[in-house]
Order: C-alpha cells, then structure tokens, then sequence
C-alpha cells in the first residue's frame, strides 16, 4: 500500500501538475481534466517534450495502477472464496469433481463383476477373490499419485516451479517403475495366493486366467492417476475427469464384447473382462499424457537438468503413506473376511465380492464429497475462522448423513434387484438379501465417523484421524468377526460390520467433545 501511495503521488499527481502549470491541462469546474496543445511558438520545442513526457510518465503510472488493482482483486477473488463464499455452495464446487472421481474409479470392478456374473457363479467368485490385489494395486497407484499432488501444490505455492516440474518427472519414474514392479508381483503370488482360498479347480483357474491379465492394468493404471493428481494440484478439478470417464465407458462397452464375443471379436470369457479393464484404464493413460503434455498445463515435464533426488522421493512415499493405508485397508479387510466365508461355502465368498463393490461405490463416492469439506475446513482453520471451520463441518455431515440415509434405504429396499446385477443364484439369494440388509445399517455411522476423522485431519489432528480410521477397519472389526461368528455363525459376520461402526462412532464422537472442551478451555 505504501509503494501504490507513492507511485500515485511521483507517477501520477506530479505530471499532472506540472501539465497544468505549463497550461497543457486544464479543469473544470466539477474537476474533470482536459489536455490542450502546447504553448507559444517559441517554448513549443521544450514544452513539447516536457509534454510528452508527462503523458509517458503519466500513462505509465495508469497502467501501474490498474495494473496493481486488477492483480490485488484477483489475488482477493481467489483467496477470499475459501474465506468469503457461502459455505454451502464452496462445498458442493468443491466435492463434486473429487465425488465423480471416486465414483468412476469404484465402478471398474463393480461392471466386471456384473458381466462376469454372466458366465457363472464360479467366475463371480474368481473376480471376488481377485478383488483384494486389485485393490492393494489401485491403493499403490494413490499413494504415489497423493504424494505427488501435495508436493507440487506446496512448490506451485511458493512460487518454486522448477520444483513442481521436477516433482512431475519424478512422479511419472516412480508410477512406471513401481507399476511394473507390481505387476511382476501380482503375476508371482497369484498362485499360491488363490490356492490359499479355494480348492475348486474351476474357480482356481478361473481366477489365474483373470489376473494374469488384469495384472497388467497397473502400469497404466499408476500412470494416469498420478497425473491425474499433478494436474489438480494446479487446480484443474474438471480435466482429469474426463479421461477417467473415458476409460469407464470404453471399460462398458467392451466387457459384454470381449466376455460373450459379440461381432468380429472373439468369445474371452472372464479374460475379456480382464481385457477391457486393461484398455480401459490405457486408453486414460494415453489421454492423461495427452493433457499434461498440452502447452496450456502450468507444470511440465522437466528433461533437460533432471536428476534423481532421493529427498524428493522420500517426501513424496511420505506424504502418501496415509492415503496408501487407508485404502490398503480394504484389501486387507475383504481378505480377513474371505478366511471365515471360506469355512462356509464359495457362495458366499461370491455374495460378499459383490456385495463389497456395491458398498465400495457408495462409500467412497459419498468419501469424494467429504474430500470436498477438507479444503474449505483447512483454509478455514489456517485463517483462524472457527466459524466458518464449524460451519463446514456442520454442512458437510448434514450431507454425508442424507446421502449415507440415501445408500442405506437403497440397499435395504433393494437388495434382490442389486444381486440382480450378479445374476444371483437362490442360494446366494436366500442368505444375501437378509445380509445385504444388516451390512447397510453401518453406512450412516461410517459416515459420521469418517467426516469427524476429516475434521481432525483439517485442524492437524492426525493421529486422532488415523486413530478412527484403524478402529473402524482394524482395531474393531477384526474382533468383532471372530467373536460374533462364533456366537451367531454366518450372520454373525454380517453383523459385525454395523458392531464395528456404531463403536467407531462413539469413539470419534468421545474424542471430538474432548477436542471441543479443550479448545473452550
């Protein structure tokens, strides 16, 4: 403000003043200014200078000044929406490209195993059993994507974009190299991986025959969520959307091609399913590329002076290690749970494949809404608006709740139609339906729980998020199965998943009126 003073007064007023002393200025009365030509013959020369040089001078500092306006009413619109826009309509800006997101990524497994079910209630089961590596594989591709976006946005922050492109070349190394890695360790522990689960030979080669291709997915799959990443870190929601969208359809229309052989394509079987995935997620590869190599991106691939840092690297597993966990989580949670199914029957190893998906797409897309509060409650808690911090919060759970109420009543009203999608048989259907129902009453308080975590990650509580997160997927539920299936046999599986959450919840809501006495203390 200081500088701007001065610049007004040296730029601006002297010129003025000094065009109005040599009469090249005129006002009137209700202070308007007027330029005329310059004086007498004899001082034209001179005037004539002095003249222009006023309007250089003058004009320069015009420019300067709408020029400095202009930038602080940018810098005040970009700063001030977390700050000044209604709380509500920030929110929902904020959620929805991250909602869709994580919408898109969950359906991949849900349309195989709809097609997929198809052909058998064996290939179902195989697709299940393969579900948690291909979930622990798109766990790996977040946290390097994750650990990216942090990274880029803090360097893009501070202005250090050499940093943010080096970060890039960085990422996309690690998403190649960890990719292949994978998928080379997927294609070793399959074997003894599936034997572990079954000794149907049917459903055992069924299974090999999927993920020996769909292993393949990892590259590609790494690649376009890391730079999926890089480019929201610059604030780009909208782009990344569209490539994921269209590797889902083109995921769509060539599973029932591939897997029934329709047209000039051959019959694949559970193979094609795993085909379709495969260039459903290159063909976004290849978009993904396309848009981060665009001359409009505002981080590039740096090549020339690239060198590895390991500094860089660390940092980058560091701050994706949170998201890896969480999400590996649920790989580890499908596979504790197949080890009791498997004392029952195949059947219901499949019900709980499918059913897990299911759950998976409304949880996790009603979690890319609570991504959309996170933001909007760090600013706020960043800029020491606790108002506006709390009014987030409470906007954001009246949300998650009637969206998790939505998912709830879905499931429970429909649970025969959802199996449908499965081609369910009646022995799948006469225990799913009544299961399916019990599992969907833990959505609300998975919910409540996950948007408090989220309250605590925004106000740099992490270890009291991390803490919820464990109880509700590790700390809890693991006991819970083993208690409740011996008491009640295979309901008592189902039921300890809405045990698990209501104790999650109570825990979260202990330690939020904890934090809350502490903070008016």
């Amino acid at each position: 403000m200081v500088r701007l003073s001065w610049f007004w007064q040296m730029a601006v007023q002297a010129p003025l003043r000094r065009m109005e002393a040599a009469g090249n200025l005129t006002r009137c009365r209700g202070g308007c200014i007027g330029v005329s030509s310059p004086g007498s013959h004899s001082t034209r020369s001179t005037q004539t200078k002095l003249y222009r040089s006023d309007l250089m001078i003058l004009l320069s500092g015009a420019i300067f000044c709408a020029g400095h306006f202009v930038e602080r009413r940018e810098s005040m619109q970009t700063n001030n929406k977390m700050a000044v826009a209604p709380v509500g309509k920030l929110i929902w800006q904020m959620s929805i490209p991250p909602l869709i997101s994580m919408f898109l990524q969950y359906s991949y497994n849900l349309i195989d195993s709809a097609f997929v079910a198809r052909l058998s209630e064996n290939a179902l089961i195989a697709v299940s059993l393969a579900f948690p590596i291909t979930t622990l594989m798109n766990a790996a591709s977040i946290w390097i994507g994750v650990g990216v976006n942090v990274l880029i946005a803090g360097y893009l922050g501070q202005k250090k974009q050499d940093d943010a492109n080096t970060t890039v070349t960085h990422g996309l190394l690690l998403a190649f190299g960890i990719g292949a890695l994978l998928n080379l360790l997927a294609l070793l522990i399959m074997k003894p991986y599936f034997r572990a689960f079954t000794n149907n030979e049917e459903i055992y080669q069924l299974s090999i025959a999927y993920m020996s291709v769909c292993s393949f997915m990892q590259i590609p799959n790494m690649v376009h969520i890391a730079i999926q990443k890089m480019i929201q870190a610059t604030g780009n929601m909208v782009a990344p959307m569209c490539f994921q969208i269209a590797g889902v359809i083109v995921n769509f229309v060539f599973d029932p091609i591939l897997i029934f052989g329709i047209g000039v394509f051959p019959d694949m079987g559970i193979r094609g399913a795993a085909v379709a995935t495969v260039v459903g997620y290159s063909l976004s590869m290849i978009l993904a590329f396309a848009l981060l190599l665009g001359k409009k991106q505002k981080v590039q691939v740096k090549i020339k002076g690239f060198h590895l840092q390991k500094q860089m690297i660390r940092r980058i597993f560091a701050f994706g290690l949170p998201s890896f966990i969480m999400n590996a989580l649920s790989s580890f949670i499908v596979t504790f749970v197949n080890l009791f199914l498997v004392a029952y029957s195949d059947t219901a190893i499949a019900f709980f494949g499918a059913y897990f998906k299911v759950q998976q797409l409304i949880v996790m897309t009603v979690n890319g809404l609570i991504q959309g509060c996170l933001p909007v409650m760090r600013f706020n808690y960043g800029a020491g608006n606790s108002e506006r911090l709390h009014s987030a919060f409470r906007y954001g759970t009246a949300l998650v709740t009637g969206m998790m109420i939505l998912g709830t009543l879905a499931v429970i009203l429909f649970p025969a139609q959802i199996l449908g999608l499965f081609t369910a048989s009646e022995t799948m259907r006469s225990f799913g339906i009544s299961a399916m129902r019990i599992m969907a009453a833990s959505y609300l308080f998975c919910g409540l729980s996950t948007m408090i975590s989220t309250y605590f990650q925004a106000t740099e509580k992490v270890g009291s998020s991390m803490a919820i997160q464990l109880c509700r997927q590790m700390l809890f539920l693991a006991p819970a199965l083993w208690c409740l299936d011996r008491l009640f046999h295979l309901n008592g599986i189902w039921l300890a998943f809405p045990v698990a959450e209501t104790a999650t919840l109570l825990v979260a809501l202990v330690m939020m009126a904890r934090h809350r006495r502490k903070n008016i203390s």
